[in-house]
C-alpha cells in the first residue's frame, strides 16, 4: 500500500482546499463542507484566500436570497453552508448537537427533557427570528429549575434552526436571531440524511484522511459501518505513521513539491480543524493555538505564524524565524488582506509588519562585511 509523506498530504489537503491556487468562487462553499462561522465575519477572510478577485457581496446576498445559510452543524458548531447541504446534512447532526449541549449544560438542565423543550421553543422561533435568550424567557416558567443561559443554550440546539441576517453578512451585524429551517427554507431537513454523502463529500475536500480524521471532523459516531460500505469505490493509502487513509478516486494527488504561496487563515479555518491528526498543516506543539481562534499564516503549506488587525494595521506574529524571500513573500499578502479587510486601506496610513526575527543567508567564508553594513 502506497505510504504518503506529511508533504504529500499537505499537497493534497491544500489542492482541495483551494489554498495553492485561487479559483473562481463557483460552489465553493459547497465543495469545501462549510466554512465554521460562529465569527460572523471571518469565513470571509477563508473566501478571500481562496477565491481569485473575491467580492464579498455575492456571499452576503447569498444569506438574504437564502441560498447559503448560517446553522449550528459538524462539531455542534455555527457552519456557513448552502441551503442545500443545511437540508441534506442537518437531520444527521441533531442528534450530535443535542447530545453534546445536554452533556456540557445537564446539571444546569434539571428535569429539562430535550423533546419536551423543542416542542415548547418551536413555535415561538417559528413565528419571528428571535434569540436563544428571548426564547429561554418565553417557555421559562415551563422549566422552573433552569438556569437562563443553559435554557438559551438549549432551545436553539434541540431543533433544527439557521440565523439570519444581518448576521453574517460582510457590511451588517446584530444579534444572533434564529428561526426554523423550514419556515426559512420551506423545507424541514431530510428526515432520512444520507451518511455516505458527507462521507464522500468529507474526503473529498479533506481527503486522504483517517476514519479518526473523519470523526474528527463531524462529531458523529456510528460512521465505520458507511465507510464499510463505501469501500468498494475508496482508494487506500497509508501515512507515515501507519494509519489507513481513504480516499475518493477522483480527487487530485498534486506532486509534493508543488510551490505552496503564503495563505492567511481566519479564526477555526476548515484547514486546520478538519483533522483529528492536524500534522500534515500544524507543528504539534502549536495545536493547542487552533482552538483559541488565533487567526494562522501559512507558509510553505504549514502553520508558521499567527495575525491580527487592528484598526488599519495588520501585524504577523512568526512561529519560527522567516527567510527573508518568506517575509518578502508573506507582507505582500498581508498588504493585499489589510486592503481587503480595511475597504482599501492600503496605502492609506495603515501598515502590514512582521514580528521577530528575519533569518539572513550567511556570507561566504572568507567575505568581508562591507562599512557601513
Amino acid at each position: 500500500m502506497t505510504v504518503l509523506d506529511r508533504r504529500s498530504l499537505n499537497r493534497a489537503t491544500l489542492a482541495r482546499q483551494q489554498l495553492l491556487e485561487r479559483h473562481g468562487p463557483d460552489e465553493i462553499v459547497a465543495r469545501l463542507g462549510g466554512l465554521q462561522a460562529q465569527e460572523p465575519r471571518e469565513p470571509y477572510t477563508g473566501l478571500w484566500s481562496r477565491v481569485a478577485d473575491f467580492d464579498p457581496a455575492p456571499t452576503s446576498a447569498a444569506l438574504h436570497d437564502r441560498t447559503l445559510v448560517r446553522t449550528v452543524l459538524i462539531r455542534r458548531t455555527v457552519h456557513l453552508v448552502t441551503a442545500a447541504d443545511c437540508l441534506a446534512f442537518r437531520g444527521l447532526c441533531q442528534p450530535m448537537i443535542t447530545q453534546r449541549t445536554w452533556g456540557a449544560r445537564r446539571a444546569e438542565l434539571p428535569g429539562v427533557d430535550p423533546g419536551v423543550l423543542a416542542d415548547a421553543v418551536r413555535p415561538w422561533f417559528a413565528e419571528t427570528p428571535r434569540t436563544g435568550g428571548e426564547v429561554a424567557r418565553l417557555v421559562a416558567d415551563r422549566f422552573p429549575g433552569a438556569g437562563h443561559a443553559a435554557l438559551a443554550d438549549a432551545a436553539i440546539s434541540v431543533i433544527p434552526l439557521v440565523q439570519v441576517p444581518p448576521r453574517g453578512t460582510w457590511d451588517g451585524s446584530g444579534p444572533a436571531r434564529l428561526t426554523t429551517v423550514d419556515a426559512w427554507l420551506g423545507s424541514d431537513p431530510d428526515p432520512e440524511p444520507d451518511a455516505a454523502a458527507l462521507v464522500l463529500r468529507y474526503l473529498r475536500a479533506f481527503g486522504p484522511a483517517a476514519s479518526a480524521d473523519l470523526r474528527a471532523w463531524c462529531g458523529l459516531t456510528g460512521l465505520p459501518a458507511v465507510v464499510a460500505r463505501l469501500r468498494p469505490q475508496l482508494r487506500t493509502f497509508r501515512d507515515e505513521r501507519g494509519r489507513e487513509l481513504l480516499d475518493v478516486a477522483d480527487t487530485p494527488l498534486p506532486d509534493p513539491d508543488t510551490p505552496a504561496p503564503p495563505r492567511f487563515l481566519p479564526a477555526f479555518d476548515n484547514v486546520v480543524l478538519g483533522f483529528d491528526d492536524r500534522s500534515r498543516i500544524i507543528d504539534d506543539a502549536h495545536r493547542g493555538l487552533s482552538i483559541t481562534g488565533a487567526r494562522f499564516v501559512l507558509v510553505d503549506g504549514r502553520v508558521a505564524a499567527t495575525w491580527t488587525i487592528s484598526g488599519d494595521d495588520l501585524a504577523v506574529h512568526p512561529l519560527r524565524p522567516f527567510t527573508r524571500a518568506e517575509a518578502d513573500a508573506v507582507g505582500v499578502e498581508g498588504e493585499r488582506l489589510r486592503g481587503f479587510l480595511t475597504g482599501g486601506a492600503s496605502g492609506t496610513g495603515g501598515s502590514t509588519t512582521i514580528g521577530g526575527s528575519v533569518d539572513r543567508p550567511p556570507r561566504a567564508r572568507g567575505q568581508r562585511r562591507q562599512p557601513g553594513r
